[in-house]
């Protein structure tokens, strides 16, 4: 499934180009903002958080040999109660009582 695709049917009085740069205008923003702050929150949704890995010790999977692996940054999503429970409902066909 496209984002783009969903906003430009179901907003119905714009181009795919301009849904395209919509959703381009918000995701670089979401970028921005993680970038700056490391944190951002989408009420209903979830929140974003950029994490620091500390370095480690991993194997080379082709030799097995030990090497070291550097620090680095990643991020980590936690999704809302909301989103949590819609995942967790069953699906239709399943319910109880059915």
């Amino acid at each position: 499934m496209d984002l783009v695709d969903v906003v430009y049917h179901k907003h119905g009085g714009i181009s795919r180009q301009e849904a395209a740069e919509l959703v381009d205008t918000i995701l670089g923003f979401v970028k921005s903002v993680l970038g700056k702050e490391h944190r951002m929150h989408l009420s209903g949704f979830g929140s974003f958080q950029v994490v620091e890995r500390t370095g480690r010790v991993g194997r080379n999977p082709q030799t097995g040999q030990p090497m070291r692996l550097p620090a680095r940054h990643a991020l980590v999503f936690r999704p809302s109660r909301s989103v949590v429970d819609l995942l967790n409902e069953p699906p239709l066909d399943t319910a109880v009582g059915q």
